[in-house]
């Protein structure tokens, strides 16, 4: 290797070895320069450039008080009562332990002392108070509003000099500048914050019922703002952008309950149900105009529960006696319709205190406070309600956006204002290039040019490499279903496409008893009505579900075919649309996962893609995909598919493991075991690749890594590349190959427009200046074409590039991998072998019940995790379909 072609590698060339060398993302060795000219605007605004304190806050007992909403209360009245002590410095509080100010305060130290009345929703009453209900509201009111003596500490921690931002931009490293903007970030969500806004990290969403999307359930979908500080390589920028949150429907509580539970009658609902949604919500009693938080459901209802209260007699002091809360509120005046119904509690574990949920008349006793989060995973339905209605065109988001930074009036804000920070009320113009679509080739050799990121197969077109199918069947589920009909339209549709499949060797219905069975036990009994009517094992089935989405049977079909039977399976749904479009989009799945292909690119059929066709490489798409959200028992599945039959690009197998819930590096990459063998994910995929690549072995590796943060970029470097590394070492393959790691992220907040046209940004755009990092090697893609709404770019990371790819072939390399997803015709927003292993590990993580796992983690089948816990091990792909394409 030259000194040049070293100096090309990155900053730190890695030396493999026992102790490598720390590696850190390379720098941006160049610009690309292919493709036609685009003018765009950004949802960047740029920002003109023209100390950090510690806080801790006790209670007079000396305990910490650690309360979401408190904290911002008490510096609120600090910089109230003590404005002369700290100078009339104005400064900017992240709701925990940071307080920023710009430059120093009078001195290091600081303790003051506030009082703190309490506010409702902590209060010891409530509707209907602990002891003496009947002595009046005030005497009520005065009780439940105790003043708190608060100890506030602020410490000296740390100066953060906004110049490094300067230098940051200009591409130097510095300590200091991610602090500096996470300073700024801070202060535009304490200004969100005063105004009474709902923080999700870097979003911020308000209380106006304009903005809420229904998801039925009692669930709403809420429309805010995204806003945080950028440094990129044209200078600091406002990145704005709308977002959304899930929020908990606001409105009466009794109308939560019919909608979330989605009955009509009150009568109807499941109170056990109920009352594990309810936990922890808070609500608004009506009467009193208090707010609580539910701790749980009263044992009894209204017209039994019963609770102590004072009663004067006369002069004397009074007795105690049990009162129900029905007779409560009527001798309050309020008559109870549903004194049937149980109440919120809204007290404290040993002194309960309730409110009914029913409506009294026309008027509802309590309400759901609004902008509450509802952190539970969506039922399909909800997203896709979502997804449509969530929706805005390119030049609606551009005016949102734009209208939010001239209405948020950030130029106002003291703190920016006294850093020199102005901000531009127009969006950011970037240049970009748009990239000549790759030509496929299909049947009979002939090209396809894809028009806009799009391509068919008509009649006249056949698919590249067709299968034939002889051995099949087709098994039914569903009651409403007709079997000859979806064989012979198939047959028909496939004989167009170039597949030749021959009849079906029997058509199998569910026997109408077996359909009250457990979704296990109807698996099992339908295998063995096909194993009645077949001579022996199938190549292929067509299985015919019941529902959509969220099938019970989708798992245990998939676990039974793929895991113990070894037969490729196609699930599909009786539809209303099941025309030639329906049935093509069938046997592209079908066709893939027996070892058809139906187009590749051009260059890969000509042997004529740069630097990977001289070079035996392997690529590999890695992501993690976790449970639903509240759910910290369910394994995390990890997935790798790696390239294969090298120098193609256009197959790939996955390898599929468990891992510890919530962790996103992968940590059985390489798993050497007891008996000295290595159990890892890696060792699987380079064997494969050995085998179908005429003996050859990766001398380069690209790896596109799914899923991760610019804060865990480090770890992929240096964590899970060193893992790899290790299981070639292991098996003694000889010269370790040359890397390319290159990071795919879709969670990010950037887009962009076309200036003159309501249209999204046309598929094969690519911009990397601009709106890119000022040091890094990163760019901006978008591969797709985008029809509805407005499109997200994919942003690429290169970490790493010892192949030495020049920036012009890693566009370009990305753009056709874009192109070569085999269960479609249009390109897809990111490269094929991240959308490949984001499917394996959806699909193998259907084989078990998640919902066991807290039960059964301890017994066998277990592999330890990273960090001591023992995780279920998914079920390996049987011998005769573990190197197929299954995800497809």
């Amino acid at each position: 290797m030259s000194d040049n072609m070293a100096a090309k590698i990155g900053e730190i060339v890695q030396v493999h070895n026992d102790n490598p060398v720390k590696r850190v993302p390379i720098a941006r060795p160049s610009f690309g320069r292919e493709g036609k000219q685009i003018k765009l605007l950004s949802n960047h605004f740029t920002v003109k450039l023209s100390g950090i304190d510690a806080v801790s806050i006790k209670s007079e007992d000396d305990k910490v008080i650690d309360g979401k909403g408190i904290g911002r209360k008490v510096m609120d009245k600090v910089l109230q009562t003590y404005s002369s002590e700290l100078a009339g410095k104005e400064f900017a509080y992240d709701g925990e332990k940071c307080l920023f100010t710009v430059g120093p305060l009078p001195q290091n130290n600081f303790e003051f002392t506030v009082i703190l009345e309490e506010t409702s929703s902590r209060a010891a009453g409530g509707s209907l108070g602990h002891g003496s209900p009947n002595q009046g509201d005030k005497k009520r009111s005065k009780c439940t509003h105790l003043a708190k003596k608060i100890v506030v500490g602020i410490s000296y921690a740390a100066k953060i000099p906004l110049k490094s931002v300067a230098l940051a931009l200009r591409g130097s490293e510095s300590d200091h500048a991610q602090d500096a903007l996470r300073v700024l970030d801070i202060v535009l969500r304490q200004q969100q914050a005063k105004r009474g806004c709902l923080l999700v990290r870097q979003s911020f969403f308000s209380d106006d019922f304009r903005n809420l999307v229904d998801l039925t359930g009692g669930v709403s979908g809420c429309r805010g703002l995204h806003s945080s500080f950028r440094t990129t390589i044209g200078g600091l920028s406002l990145n704005m952008d709308v977002s959304t949150t899930m929020i908990v429907t606001p409105g009466p509580v009794f109308d939560f309950l019919l909608t979330n539970q989605n009955v009509r009658d009150i009568r109807d609902i499941d109170w056990p149900r109920a009352k594990k949604m309810l936990k922890n919500l808070r609500v608004k009693a009506i009467h009193n105009n208090m707010e609580f938080k539910i701790i749980g459901l009263s044992d009894e209802p209204c017209s039994r529960q019963t609770f102590p209260m004072k009663v004067r007699n006369g002069s004397s002091e009074g007795e105690t006696v049990e009162i129900t809360v029905q007779e409560y509120f009527k001798s309050k005046q309020v008559d109870l319709t549903m004194p049937y119904l149980p109440c919120l509690d809204v007290g404290k574990p040993k002194r309960p205190n309730y409110v009914p949920i029913e409506v009294a008349g026309t008027n509802p006793l309590c309400h759901m406070v609004s902008l509450q989060r509802y952190t539970k995973a969506l039922s399909s339905q909800q997203r896709a309600t979502l997804v449509e209605k969530s929706r805005q065109k390119p030049q609606e988001r551009m005016r949102v956006v734009t209208d939010a930074v001239k209405n948020n009036r950030y130029d106002d804000d003291p703190i920016l204002s006294s850093c020199g920070i102005k901000i531009e009320k127009q969006l950011t113009r970037v240049d970009g290039r748009v990239l000549s679509a790759p030509t496929l080739v299909v049947g009979n050799s002939e090209d396809c040019i894809p028009n806009r990121g799009r391509w068919n197969y008509n009649n006249k077109v056949r698919l590249f490499e067709p299968v034939k199918i002889e051995r099949w069947a087709i098994v039914n589920f569903s009651a409403r279903c007709d079997m000859s009909r979806i064989s012979r339209d198939l047959i028909n549709c496939g004989r167009t496409k170039g597949i030749i499949i021959e009849r079906p060797f029997t058509l199998v219905d569910e026997d109408s008893q077996s359909r009250r069975c457990t979704p296990v036990v109807r698996v099992e009994s339908m295998f063995e009505k096909v194993k009645a009517n077949l001579p022996g094992p199938p190549e292929f089935l067509l299985c015919v579900l019941p529902e959509r989405k969220n099938c019970d049977l989708y798992g245990p079909w998939k676990k039974k075919n793929l895991h113990e039977m070894g037969i490729i399976t196609q699930c599909i749904v009786p539809s209303v649309k099941m025309n030639d479009q329906y049935y093509t989009n069938v046997l592209l799945k079908i066709n893939a996962k027996l070892g058809g292909m139906n187009s590749k690119l051009s260059l890969e059929h000509r042997h004529m893609i740069p630097i990977v066709n001289q070079t035996p490489t392997l690529i590999l798409g890695m992501d993690v995909s976790h449970g639903s959200p509240g759910r910290a028992d369910v394994p995390s599945i990890a997935a790798v598919v790696g390239s294969r039959c090298w120098p193609l690009i256009s197959r790939y197998r996955a390898s599929v493991r468990t891992q510890s819930p919530k962790v996103e590096m992968i940590d059985s990459l390489f798993k050497p075991l007891d008996d000295g063998k290595d159990d890892g994910i890696i060792r699987e995929l380079l064997l494969d690749f050995y085998k179908t690549s005429q003996q050859r072995k990766p001398k380069q590796i690209i790896i596109f890594r799914d899923g991760v943060s610019e804060s865990q970029f480090s770890q992929v470097l240096n964590v899970e590349l060193n893992q790899i590394i290790k299981a070639y070492q292991y098996m003694d393959q000889g010269p370790i190959p040359k890397f390319t790691v290159i990071i795919a992220q879709k969670n990010h907040h950037t887009k962009l427009f076309q200036e003159n046209t309501p249209d999204n940004v046309p598929p094969g755009t690519v911009v990397d200046s601009g709106i890119v990092h000022p040091r890094q090697y990163d760019f901006y893609m978008y591969a797709h074409a985008g029809p509805i709404g407005t499109s997200r770019p994919t942003h690429y990371h290169v970490l790493l590039d010892e192949i030495g790819f020049l920036p012009d072939d890693v566009q370009k390399l990305v753009l056709s991998l874009s192109y070569v997803y085999q269960r479609s015709t249009t390109a897809i927003s990111v490269v094929a072998p991240i959308c490949y292993a984001h499917l394996a590990a959806a699909q193998m993580g259907q084989f078990m019940k998640f919902e066991e796992f807290a039960e059964t983690s301890s017994g066998s089948g277990g592999v330890p995790s990273s960090s001591g816990a023992v995780v279920p091990e998914l079920p390996r792909l049987h011998a005769d379909v573990c190197s197929s394409m299954f995800f497809c």
